[in-house]
């Protein structure tokens, strides 16, 4: 494997478009555009060879003398989690879900590198206008917000198509309403559907709670309140059926609940199908609709044959975190990880690496904690996990690391990663040829 590295002890040749110095575009309020550009990302060289950099030792000579923390995007696993994801969607529009990418260069580059991508879909209004101002496009905020400053700028934000928000009740129409003033643009508005699984007689709940709105009849309901309300139009309707798109069906050794995870995803596609045309029906009596958005990474393949569905959305299988390796429709590769340093040797048998503690959000469990990747066979300690300072790792690789080796980790999900670092270097091909601020590195703070 071909890699750029510079003589021991120095730190690896610099990407030539660095990041560092360039004036970040989001401190606080201030949201204005950088027209900055960041040529690594392009994905016209990319070599679409996934396993260019497969191993340990190559990860090791190709960030040797680089001190750790940091984290870093395969570039080649990304292109090849994209297209992978494309063939899922059978044809349809995907929409890029922001809060699992976290770092506009990339969020960029995926747009502009595919036609199957199209559209961002936010997680916070303050993120949408931000996005807005930078030149993003067709931006469609996925959860109901109550952030009146950010509601007063919406209903004064420019261009064609300013982003959309999210609704489920009359009562968020009534926030928006005061929030956004009389004298303002016409806020364009989404209908989130309740997509989970109702079983037992409707007395058991699978799935995210979220939107309160379940039968075509409370849908048409709440889109004739939006249409008569001056100062709205409603444009769309979505619903995430997060207990299949975000719930491997191959848990790691439980085959058993695996196999009723599989029936239970397989029965409420069919029902999700069936009721989601019927919502579309009804609502689309009242007003033409401009898009109805389903899916997640975990479940294009089966929100794809909908009909009523006019686009998906994805955004964890970019970066192909540890809890999306556990799908029997679809293989991701890893491209997302952090790399730790080694800074004790407390045993023969433990390293213990710098920091470590990401611990990704959800229902606390082993499956929440950063994974040890390379080199193979390590694992955390089962008393002290992932550390806020220290992270002590076992196992038969540990055996040979020294003070100052990277161990690289995977996080379980994808877009918190850049929560905990303010750049992302990025390989292509056995080489680091860019580094780029996420988020935070813009000096964003969302949520």
């Amino acid at each position: 494997m071909a890699s750029r590295r510079s003589p021991r002890g120095q730190l690896p040749l610099a990407p030539s478009n660095s990041w560092k110095g360039r004036t970040p575009s989001c401190s606080g309020l201030s949201l204005t555009a950088t027209g900055q550009a960041y040529p690594g990302v392009d994905r016209t060289t990319a070599t679409w060879d996934h396993r260019a950099v497969a191993s340990h030792e190559d990860y090791a000579a190709l960030f040797e003398g680089r001190d750790a923390p940091f984290a870093f995007v395969d570039l080649d696993a990304l292109w090849s989690n994209a297209a992978e994801m494309k063939v899922r969607s059978a044809g349809k529009p995907v929409r890029v879900a922001s809060k699992s990418v976290r770092c506009r260069p990339l969020l960029r580059s995926i747009l502009d590198g595919d036609a199957g991508y199209r559209g961002v879909m936010t997680f916070t209004l303050g993120e949408s206008l931000w996005l807005h101002e930078q030149g993003f496009e067709d931006l469609l905020l996925a959860y109901p917000t109550a952030d009146h400053d950010a509601l007063y700028r919406l209903g004064r934000a420019g261009g064609e198509r300013p982003p959309a928000i999210m609704v489920d009740s009359a009562d968020q129409l009534d926030l928006a309403d005061r929030a956004a003033g009389r004298d303002r643009r016409p806020i364009r508005v989404c209908l989130e559907l309740d997509v989970s699984w109702w079983t037992a007689g409707g007395r058991v709940k699978v799935g995210a709670k979220r939107s309160p709105v379940r039968t075509p009849e409370r849908a048409a309901a709440l889109a004739r309140e939006v249409v008569s309300r001056p100062g709205f139009d409603l444009m769309g309707v979505m619903g995430y059926e997060a207990h299949i798109a975000g719930v491997g069906d191959r848990p790691l050794g439980r085959r058993a609940q695996g196999r009723l995870i599989e029936l239970m995803q397989r029965r409420s596609a069919a029902e999700i199908a069936e009721r989601r045309a019927e919502v579309v029906a009804a609502v689309s009596t009242v007003t033409p609709l401009e898009l109805v958005n389903g899916g997640g990474t975990g479940s294009l393949h089966l929100t794809s044959r909908e009909a009523a569905v006019t686009e998906l959305t994805a955004g964890s299988g970019f970066y192909a975190p540890t809890l999306f390796d556990h799908y029997s429709g679809f293989s991701l590769s890893p491209a997302a990880m952090f790399a730790l340093p080694v800074v004790r040797r407390p045993t023969s048998s433990t390293a213990t690496l710098l920091g470590g503690g990401y611990i990704a959000s959800g229902a606390p469990g082993r499956d929440r904690l950063p994974t040890p990747w390379l080199p193979a066979e390590l694992e955390l300690d089962p008393r002290e996990g992932a550390g806020e300072v220290q992270t002590p790792v076992s196992g038969p690789g540990a055996a040979a690391l020294r003070v100052g080796d990277h161990v690289f980790m995977r996080h379980a999900k994808a877009g918190e990663l850049c929560e905990r670092f303010s750049s992302l270097l990025l390989v292509r091909g056995g080489e680091i040829v860019d580094e780029v601020p996420t988020y935070r590195g813009e000096g964003c703070c969302f949520l």
